[in-house]
This record gives C-alpha cells, sequence and structure tokens, in this order.
C-alpha cells in the first residue's frame, strides 16, 4: 500500500484546521468578514485605517490618547529610507513593482541593527515596532515606485495629513478631494486582514522557525505576488482593458470560458455566498464613478459581474471593485498588487506576533507517491 492509499489527501490544505487565532474570521451566520469581533464593514464606516491597523495589533480600537500616540509614530517613520530609495534605483525600470516592494522590505531588514544577537528569542516589543515602522514605510516605497516608473521625483511625506491622504500625496503630488481619500482608505481597511490566505500562511510558517519579522513579510510577499491571491486584482483590470466595453462582455466571457480561462476577481475559497467585502468597495467604486463621470467603467463592470452570474452562478471577490477603483485614483496597474501589500502587512504582521506567542514548528507531512526502494546500478563508467 502507497502512503497515498493510506492517507487522506487534502490538496491545497482544503479543510485543514491549522492553528487558531484571535485576529479575524469569517462569521458564517451573517457572512461578514471579522477582525477582532468587529464586522469589517462597519469598520471602514466608522473607523480609519491608522484606528484598524492598532486593532489588529493590540486587539481593541484605540482610545483617542492611543491614536494620538500611535499616529504620531506613524508619521515620524513615514520618510524613505536614503538606503531603500538606492537599492531601487538600481533595479531597472521594467523591474515589476512587487519585486521592487519586496526588495525595499529586504533591504530595511538588512539596515535594522535592532535584530535579537539570540535567533532564539523573539522580542515582542521589537517585533511591534518593527511592523509599525514598516507599514509606515511602504507609502512612500509603493509611491516611490510608481513616480520612478514615470520618470516623476520623489516626493517626501506630509506631516500633517492621515495615513491615506498622505500615501496618495506621495504618489501624485497632491492631495485628491475627499471622495478619493476616503474610498482609498476603506480599500486599506478591506484588505488588511483575512486570516488564513495564502500569503498570511506563509508568513507564519516563516516565523514559526523564529525567523524575524522582515523575513516573514518578505516570504508574504513572495505568495501575494502570484494572481491566484494578491495579483488578482491586476488581472481584473487586464480582463477590462481586455474587453474594452460593456457591449463586447458577454462574447469575450463566452471566448474565454471556451478556452477554460480562469475569470480573476470571480470566486473565493472561503465565501460561499459572496464575499462580503464587495458591497462596501463597490459602494466607494459608484462614488469614484460619479466623481470622475465614468460610467462607462460601471456599465463594464455590471456587464461582466451579470454575464458571469449568469452562466457559473460564481459572484465577485474583492479584486473585483478594487481594481477599477485603483485605476479611476490614477494608479498604473502593475502598483495594485502593492498597495495590497501596504494594507495587508498589518494583518501579516499581527499574525507573526500570535504565531510567535505560542509557537510550535509549521512542518506537515507529505504522502510520497515515487517508486519503491530500489538500488542504484553499478556505473558503467566506473567511479566518478
Amino acid at each position: 500500500m502507497t502512503d497515498t492509499e493510506a492517507t487522506e489527501i487534502r490538496k491545497g490544505l482544503a479543510g485543514v484546521v491549522a492553528d487558531t487565532t484571535a485576529i479575524s474570521k469569517v462569521n458564517p451566520e451573517t457572512n461578514s468578514l471579522l477582525y477582532r469581533g468587529y464586522p469589517v464593514q462597519e469598520l471602514a464606516a466608522k473607523c480609519t485605517f491608522e484606528e484598524v491597523a492598532y486593532l489588529l495589533w493590540h486587539g481593541e480600537l484605540p482610545t483617542a490618547g492611543e491614536l494620538d500616540a500611535f499616529v504620531a509614530e506613524e508619521r515620524a517613520n513615514r520618510r524613505l529610507r536614503p538606503e531603500v530609495k538606492d537599492a531601487i534605483d538600481v533595479l531597472p525600470l521594467e523591474t515589476h513593482p512587487m519585486d521592487v516592494v519586496r526588495t525595499a522590505v529586504s533591504v530595511l531588514g538588512g539596515l535594522d541593527e535592532t535584530l535579537e544577537a539570540d535567533p532564539t528569542w523573539i522580542d515582542p516589543a521589537l517585533t511591534l515596532a518593527r511592523a509599525k515602522a514598516l507599514w509606515a514605510q511602504l507609502p512612500a516605497i509603493v509611491a516611490y515606485t510608481q513616480r520612478r516608473r514615470r520618470e516623476e521625483d520623489l516626493v517626501e511625506p506630509r506631516d500633517d495629513l492621515a495615513y491615506s491622504a498622505n500615501f496618495l500625496h506621495m504618489t501624485f503630488g497632491d492631495v485628491p478631494e475627499l471622495p478619493v481619500v476616503e474610498a482609498f482608505d476603506v480599500s486599506m481597511i478591506l484588505y488588511a486582514e483575512h486570516s488564513f490566505n495564502a500569503s498570511t500562511f506563509t508568513a507564519r510558517v516563516i516565523a514559526s522557525t523564529l525567523a524575524d519579522v522582515w523575513s516573514a513579510v518578505v516570504g508574504a510577499i513572495g505568495a501575494l505576488k502570484g494572481p491566484l491571491h494578491g495579483g488578482a486584482n491586476e488581472a481584473v483590470m487586464h480582463t477590462f482593458d481586455e474587453i474594452g466595453e460593456a457591449q463586447r462582455a458577454a462574447a469575450w466571457l463566452d471566448e474565454a470560458l471556451g478556452r477554460k480561462r480562469k475569470i480573476m476577481g470571480f470566486g473565493h475559497r472561503v465565501y460561499k455566498h459572496g464575499d462580503s467585502r464587495v458591497p462596501t468597495m463597490k459602494a466607494s467604486l459608484d462614488k469614484l464613478v460619479a466623481y470622475y463621470d465614468r460610467p462607462d467603467v460601471l456599465a463594464l463592470y455590471d456587464a461582466l459581474e451579470g454575464e458571469m452570474n449568469a452562466r457559473k452562478g460564481i459572484r465577485p471577490n474583492l479584486d473585483y471593485p478594487s481594481g477599477p477603483a485603483y485605476a479611476l485614483m490614477g494608479f498604473e496597474t502593475e502598483l495594485f498588487t502593492p498597495l495590497f501589500v501596504a494594507a495587508r502587512v498589518t494583518g501579516w504582521t499581527a499574525h507573526v506576533l500570535e504565531q510567535h506567542a505560542a509557537n510550535s514548528l509549521i512542518r506537515p507531512l507529505s504522502a510520497y507517491d515515487g517508486p519503491e526502494q530500489r538500488a542504484v546500478p553499478d556505473r558503467a563508467g566506473g567511479a566518478l
């Protein structure tokens, strides 16, 4: 009997409960994503991204005093370190922005002089401090990546702006009007955390070896780059560009399904009744469509969603409304997944802290299905 015959294999770890977490869950009764017990749609309606980041790291929403101190710390760490800028400048302009971000985070880790001399001991306070510093630096990294691709100069941060407004200022050189800032902030909240997804689990596996938070985040970025995970929001816009206009959606989908292409932006491994984050992001997209006077974007969005539902009964996930929302704001398509990084780093690092707090090395077994034990043949050519 082979290993595979004796063992139940769960490809992709589907249905496997690997550990416990207090950070987030999908509530099946309400089909709501909860951050520390709070429905994410309520957080997006009532809180800023800074408050949500605090919640993910500390377990509770901040008081006014706690928020003031937290915001001050983030604003003090916004400026792009010159060594990181130099490392980015070495890369070719055509380097994918996810590779730029991954490299920049690795450089930040290499510059960290506070890393523990004893690698078997992790200081949670230092890990949290690094997480907050990285979160504060990522807008500068992502913004400079887009500006450099357009042969534009680095824009310095403004300490008088909230996180999302400053992010947009550093990217575009000015602060957009309130509907744009609010839509961007909502997207950051919705992308911040989602339990044991592929990139978060990658971060936890790395953290379980007692590697530092920099290593865990670099690994998570690598996992997020794939089109079946974070790269899906980029793929949505490539699909929109390929279709062109609403009237072509039905014919395009017929051809794509006939070729057995995966339609990005639809379906989810966790949600069986639709992604609970979509209505909130779709409402923000609607406001952007009105603000920029782009009814053509909404027409294409609605046409493809309707055709996909009619043919396959599959609903959109968060990447579907966020892709066109980011495009309307002015972000290049290749920057969409780095924006995901800037949001999800809060969730990743919260999981790293949780993993370190009750650690067990993550080391699953495998079922071998190769040849049985056999002898190595004598070499016809003699000794090596």
